[in-house]
């Protein structure tokens, strides 16, 4: 279903081909984000991304570059994580080589204007006040400064406001020269298109020779041995919380059971969470599990929006479910329901071009392999409910708890003497 080759340059090629289709995605990953930057760096990655469509030589300036790709009916974006920075554009199969040609022209050839430069601090620093007025998208970022603390994965993705207006031209410069290069560059093609063709045009268009080493960010260590709390005081009618623990990176052998926990707690619209919390008692409208996956470390992460009176009500049910999990475990059949759910969205993803480059780009860039649906399917059916039961004991600590809240309160002594004496 897919293929991996190794292009000149070192930059590695992924060809996932859906000749079902009639559209192409093309997904240029590079392995720099947020973690790999310093404290004074921090937003220079998502900095970056934004500059990538103000123009090159060929394309002067952002209208010549989404004139043409809105010629022809095209997708195209980018998005800036932790962990890497991604660049796509989805097209009709027949055009793939224009993909090609304006990915690697943006991505090689960006002028970065002064002009552009400092215009573009303003759209970033709207762009943060717009997150931290929305504490629903707000609150995962802010839960991982908690969790994480002052270590780089601890930092938001945009950086501080201070960080932004003080960025000269020549930072970003630096920065991408550092990081911008082959053998940091994976190339997903995913779709319609012809494997000789697309081999043959990566490497006419991606074809740089720089050779600076591999990117490397601190790897970081739970050292956690005591439940932490952190109040962000905002005047809101409802109260976004966010309540999680250590847990496993990519790599831990229990990786999959970690998945299928976050399914049955809070992964879907009959999960525990969801049924026990919103439908029966009515304390929220949205609540969601989901684990927060790294190369070093995780977390299983728990987020609700709940109503502001009855926030200790709810801490103490979510609270509930924990403990319900950790003593209780799980039915077979519960088990199965969460099996049937991840593979079913894991197969309605492999029908769109954009999601398959996706699934495979961004696995490589994270672990250096590429295990197809099938593979991760077998790996999803050997798990087992004492295998849940035992993940559970494993992560589900008081002591390793850490609790985020976005609302009207001030008193952080007030949760944490909660948390000590009313979650037994």
């Amino acid at each position: 279903m897919h293929k991996k080759i190794k292009l000149k340059n070192k930059a590695t090629l992924i060809l996932a081909p859906k000749n079902e289709t009639k559209a192409v995605t093309v997904l240029v990953i590079f392995k720099i984000g947020s973690r790999y930057e310093s404290k004074k760096e921090n937003g220079l990655s998502h900095f970056i991304e934004h500059m990538m469509f103000k123009g090159t030589k060929k394309r002067p300036n952002t209208i010549d570059i989404s004139r043409e790709l809105d010629s022809v009916g095209a997708e195209f974006n980018a998005f800036t994580s932790k962990d890497y920075t991604g660049y796509y554009i989805k097209i009709q199969h027949k055009k793939i080589e224009l993909a090609l040609d304006i990915l690697s022209d943006i991505l090689f050839n960006s002028k970065f204007e002064k002009n552009e430069f400092e215009k573009e601090k303003g759209v970033i620093i709207e762009e943060i006040n717009m997150y931290k007025d929305n504490p629903l998208m707000h609150m995962e970022e802010y839960f991982e400064q908690v969790i994480y603390g002052s270590s780089a994965l601890g930092r938001f993705i945009a950086g501080p406001k201070e960080n932004i207006k003080s960025f000269k031209r020549k930072d970003l410069v630096s920065f991408k020269n550092k990081f911008y290069h082959p053998k940091n560059m994976s190339i997903g093609v995913a779709g319609r298109f012809s494997e000789k063709k697309i081999k043959s045009l990566a490497e006419k268009y991606f074809s740089s020779k720089n050779k600076k080493p591999l990117s490397k960010f601190k790897k970081y260590r739970h050292q956690q041995k005591k439940r932490r709390v952190k109040i962000n005081y905002k005047e809101t009618d409802q109260v976004q919380m966010a309540l999680g623990f250590p847990a496993f990176s990519y790599f831990h052998k229990d990786i999959y059971v970690l998945y299928l926990l976050g399914i049955i707690l809070g992964g879907s619209m009959s999960s525990r969470l969801f049924i026990n919390i919103r439908e029966r008692k009515g304390l929220c409208y949205f609540i969601r599990s989901t684990p927060n996956i790294y190369e070093d470390t995780g977390n299983l992460f728990i987020q609700a929006g709940l109503d502001k009176r009855r926030i200790f009500q709810a801490l103490k049910l979510i609270w509930q479910e924990l403990k319900n999990l950790k003593y209780k475990g799980v039915k077979s059949k519960e088990l199965k329901k969460a099996k049937e759910f991840l593979k079913g969205k894991m197969i309605l993803s492999m029908e769109d071009s954009s999601q398959i480059a996706s699934y495979f780009t961004k696995q490589f860039v994270l672990t250096g392999k590429v295990e197809s649906p099938e593979e991760k399917i077998k790996k999803i059916e050997k798990v087992k409910t004492s295998d849940i039961k035992r993940v559970v004991g494993k992560i589900i600590k008081k002591k390793r708890l850490n609790l985020a809240i976005i609302g009207p309160f001030r008193d952080k002594a007030k949760f944490e003497k909660f948390i000590d004496q009313k979650l037994k």
